[in-house]
C-alpha cells in the first residue's frame, strides 16, 4: 500500500509490521513525513518491496515477532538495505533484537566496523532503534530526525571510547581471576559497570538453588537501594515489580531488557522512585546458563539519562554477561571442591558413629595432656540390650563429653568404647579436675534403653621426650588401673 506525503517531502520508506492496527497507528502518524510510505504486513511483503525501491528509510516494528524464528529473515531484510538506514522499533521486553539485528547489518557492510576504523574522524551507524511503547509524537521525531541525518556520524573521539571499552573488559577479566567466591565476584562486577559512563547504579542479581533470584551485590549513588524499591533483597521473583523491572525480567526470561524511558514499564510509582535518585533509563543483562535452561541471573544498570548504545557496546555488556556466567560458575567449582574436600576431611578425621575424631586424627593432634576413658562393662549393655543400644550409648556418652569440654579441647573415638580427650596447654591438675567433671556428667547422663552407664577414666601429660605412643600407653595402663580400683573412677597416669 503506498501513502503520499506532504508537499515538498522526497523521502521514501517502508514501515514493517503484522499488526493491521500498529500500520494505521504509523501511518497516520508519520506518512506525512515521507513523499512515499509502503505498508508491509509480513516479512515476504517487505522483501518484495526492498526488491523494487530502495527507500530512504526501513522501519522494522519488530513486536509480535519472535527471535527463535524470525531472525534470519529479518537479518536478510537488513542485508539487503545494502548500507541505507534501518529504524528499529523494539518492545523493552526484547532488546536483544538490537545488538542481534545490528550484527547482521555490520556481517553484510551495512555499517562500519568501529574497531577497524577507530581512526576515522566520523563512524556511520546505518541501524538505529528506539524503545517502544512510544507516544505517537516521539514515534514522529524519531522517524523525522532519521531523514534528516540518516548517517549521522560518531565524533572523533572514538579511540577513546573503544579503549575504555576495552579497559571496563580489562577490569572484569582481572574481577574473575582475583574473587573466589560469587558474593566478591558479584560486588567486583558492580564496581566496574559503575565505571561506565552514566552509570548511577550497577547490581546483580543471582539464581539460587531453589530457582528463584536474590541480590547478590549493589553499588549505586548514595540513598538509591534496591531493596527499598522492590520490597525486598531475596526470592526477588515474588517481588511486586518482576513485571516491570529490567534487570528482573532478564533474570526471568534470558532476554534483554531496555527501558528507554521509564514510564514505558506502565509503572509510575516505580519512574518515580526512580528518578527521585536522577534515573532515566533502565536496562537489564542476563547472565546466561552453562545449557539450555534459565539464566544464572542478570546485571542490572540505571543511567542518569536515554542513551543510544553503539554495537560495540552492546557486545561488550553481552560479553561482561558471559564472563560473569564463568566466573560465577568458576566460583560454583571453587566452593564445590572446597566443600568435596571438606567431606573427605571430615570422613577420614571423624567417627562415623560418635561424631568424635577417630584415631589416626587423634594421633596427629596430640598435644601436651590426653585423658582416655573406657564405657564400663560395654559388652554387657551390647549382650544384654542389643547392638542399636550400644549405639545409642556411644553418641550419648560423646554428646554429653563435648558439651563439658572445651573449644581447643579434642574429642577421640579410638576404640569400641574407648574414647581419648586431647587437652592442649593443660596441667595434670587441671587434666584431673576436667576427668572427674567428665566422669560426674557421663554418671548423671539419662541414656535411652539403659538406666546410666559410668566410666573409667586414665589422665597422663606429656613427657618432655616422649612420643604419642608412650603416652597413650601410660593413659591404657591408667584406664586399666581404674577399672580394677572398682570402675567409675579417675587414675593418673605414672611418668
Amino acid at each position: 500500500m503506498s501513502q503520499q506525503g506532504r508537499e515538498g517531502r522526497t523521502s521514501t520508506g517502508i514501515y514493517l509490521s503484522p499488526m493491521a492496527q500498529r500500520r494505521a497507528e504509523f501511518e497516520g502518524a508519520c506518512a506525512p513525513l515521507f513523499a512515499q510510505l509502503e505498508l508491509a504486513d509480513g516479512i515476504d511483503a517487505a522483501a518484495a518491496l526492498l526488491a523494487v525501491h530502495q527507500p530512504d528509510l526501513l522501519v522494522l516494528d519488530l513486536d509480535c515477532f519472535a527471535p527463535s524464528i524470525d531472525l534470519a529473515a529479518l537479518s536478510a531484510l537488513v542485508a539487503m538495505r545494502g548500507g541505507a538506514p534501518t529504524l528499529l522499533l523494539c518492545p523493552f521486553g526484547s532488546a536483544g533484537w538490537i545488538p542481534a539485528l545490528m550484527a547482521a547489518g555490520a556481517d553484510a557492510g551495512a555499517s562500519s566496523d568501529p574497531i577497524a576504523h577507530a581512526n576515522d574522524d566520523t563512524i556511520s551507524y546505518a541501524i538505529s532503534y528506539a524503545i517502544t511503547p512510544a507516544p505517537s509524537e516521539r514515534l514522529r521525531a524519531l522517524v523525522e530526525a532519521q531523514l534528516d541525518a540518516p548517517a549521522a556520524g560518531v565524533a572523533g573521539g572514538e579511540r577513546d571510547r573503544l579503549q575504555g571499552l576495552l579497559a571496563l573488559r580489562a577490569r572484569v577479566q582481572a574481577t574473575l581471576r582475583e574473587a573466589e567466591d560469587a558474593p566478591r565476584l558479584a560486588e567486583a562486577l558492580c564496581e566496574a559497570l559503575r565505571g561506565w559512563p552514566g552509570v548511577l547504579h550497577a547490581a546483580v542479581l543471582r539464581r539460587q538453588a531453589d530457582g528463584d533470584l536474590q541480590m547478590e551485590a549493589q553499588d549505586g549513588v548514595p540513598g538509591l537501594l534496591l531493596g527499598g524499591l522492590l520490597q525486598r533483597t531475596d526470592r526477588l521473583l515474588q517481588a511486586p515489580l518482576r513485571h516491570a523491572f529490567p534487570g528482573l525480567l532478564a533474570a526471568a526470561g534470558g532476554e534483554l531488557v531496555l527501558l528507554e524511558d521509564l514510564d514505558q514499564a506502565g509503572e509510575p510509582a516505580m519512574a518515580a522512585a526512580l528518578r527521585a535518585h536522577g534515573v532515566e533509563s533502565a536496562l537489564g543483562v542476563p547472565i546466561p546458563a552453562d545449557g539450555p535452561g534459565a539464566p544464572r541471573g542478570a546485571l542490572s544498570l540505571l543511567m542518569d539519562g536515554m542513551r543510544a548504545w553503539s554495537r560495540d557496546e552492546w557486545e561488550t555488556l553481552l560479553d561482561i554477561a558471559r564472563l560473569a556466567a564463568a566466573g560465577f560458575r568458576m566460583a560454583e567449582l571453587h566452593l564445590e571442591n572446597e566443600t568435596l574436600l571438606a567431606r573427605l576431611t571430615h570422613v577420614s578425621t571423624v567417627d562415623a558413629l560418635t561424631g568424635a575424631a577417630n584415631r589416626r586424627h587423634g594421633e596427629e593432634l596430640l598435644e601436651k595432656e590426653m585423658l582416655g576413658f573406657d564405657i564400663d562393662r560395654f559388652k554387657v549393655i551390647n549382650d544384654s540390650y542389643g547392638y542399636p543400644v550400644g549405639d545409642v550409648v556411644l553418641r550419648t556418652v560423646a554428646d554429653v563429653v563435648r558439651a563439658v569440654l572445651r573449644t581447643s579441647d579434642v574429642l577421640v573415638r579410638s576404640g569400641g568404647q574407648e574414647f581419648q580427650i586431647l587437652a592442649p596447654h593443660t596441667s595434670a591438675i587441671d587434666g584431673l579436675k576436667m576427668a572427674e567433671k567428665i566422669r560426674q556428667a557421663i554418671a548423671q547422663a539419662a541414656i535411652p534403653g539403659v538406666d546410666h552407664v559410668t566410666v573409667s577414666i586414665g589422665v597422663a601429660q606429656l613427657g618432655e621426650q616422649e612420643n604419642a605412643d608412650s603416652l597413650a600407653q601410660r593413659v591404657d595402663a591408667a584406664v586399666r588401673r581404674a577399672k580394677r580400683a572398682g570402675r567409675n573412677c579417675v587414675e593418673l597416669a605414672m611418668q
